[in-house]
């Protein structure tokens, strides 16, 4: 009979928190912007991080804790109570312009441009001498074990990015659930990052942004396996009158969530504080991890977000 590691919250604490805090890492300010709603697919869950410091920082996605226990998992939308602004007819794809536009043995980008997409978008996006714009979502597919798999998603026209491990072996796939946001954040509606163009180094496996508001990033894939994906970012200069930072993700209740609990380690605190995202009040941490404890009816396998590893040297750690 197969069985199946079952991790702790503590052992997921543990992959962003290899070693007791640094004197060099960073305690940032974590803002919590999160507002109720009954809406299942209505982003509601807002947090940010910022500091006039920081230059550097790591973001993760690992399984949740619950992932071994699986036996089905749900990732169809769910427009219960959502009114008439989020229908399935609100929210259809128009049929996309699709474009393979890098392809090795080992990696490919894939990108899409649909015709009803909400934010107008001519951010190019370069490989080598290749230049593709206009495009709305880019993959970034990789081969692991004789498989192709689909890891990374990127919304050039909003700065959004979507995240998750390689999938457990017995479930063969694994649901995206909450969104990033790396760079000056601003609110245009909602929170987004301006981006003037995206280049991707396959050979690095890293990503080189230009922001809107001048400065860049660079992001290079840190890990990737069967428990994590992990980007190490590194401005050129901190960002500074903004959040540099964000999570998007959706709550609206414990069971029907793609984020409900956050855990914090704090600066000089001898534990984690833990808590329902919705309860948090932000403060300042040199760590936080977000995710849940329990399945969810929503996106049930989607991968718990961690953020830590603040540095000012622009150096990720």
């Amino acid at each position: 009979m197969r069985t199946f590691r079952r991790p702790t919250l503590i052992t997921l604490l543990a992959l962003l928190a290899f070693t007791p805090a640094r004197a060099e890492n960073l305690a940032v300010d974590v803002q919590n912007r999160s507002e109720p709603v009954l809406c299942a697919e209505k982003d509601n869950v807002t947090l940010t991080f910022a500091s006039p410091q920081a230059r550097a920082f790591r973001v993760e996605a690992a399984h949740p804790a619950y992932i071994g226990i699986l036996r089905e998992d749900r990732f169809a939308p769910d427009f219960t109570a959502c009114g008439t602004e989020l229908t399935p007819a609100t929210t259809e794809v128009k049929p996309p312009r699709r474009v393979t536009f890098y392809e090795d043995v080992e990696t490919w980008l894939t990108g899409y441009t649909f015709a009803n997409f909400w934010r107008p978008n001519d951010v190019p996006f370069r490989v080598g001498d290749r230049v593709e714009r206009g495009l709305h979502v880019v993959q970034l597919w990789v081969r692991r074990n004789e498989r192709a798999e689909e890891v990374l998603v990127i919304y050039p026209g909003d700065g959004y990015w979507r995240l998750r491990p390689l999938p457990p072996a017995y479930l063969g796939w694994s649901a995206y659930g909450s969104s990033v946001l790396i760079g000056p954040v601003e609110d245009a509606g909602r929170p987004v990052v301006n981006l003037a163009s995206i280049d991707f180094d396959p050979a690095a496996k890293a990503f080189r942004l230009r922001f809107a508001r001048g400065g860049g990033a660079t992001i290079r894939i840190g890990a990737l396996d069967r428990d994590r994906l992990a980007l190490d970012v590194a401005f050129d200069e901190p960002v500074g009158d903004r959040p540099f930072a964000a999570l998007r993700s959706m709550y609206v209740t414990e069971f029907n969530a793609d984020v409900a609990r956050i855990a914090a380690r704090e600066p000089g605190a001898p534990g984690w504080r833990e808590e329902p995202v919705m309860a948090y009040r932000g403060g300042k941490a040199t760590d936080l991890w977000t995710g849940r404890l329990v399945p969810s009816r929503h996106n049930t396998s989607a991968p718990d977000i961690l953020f830590g590893r603040f540095g000012a040297d622009g150096a990720p750690r």
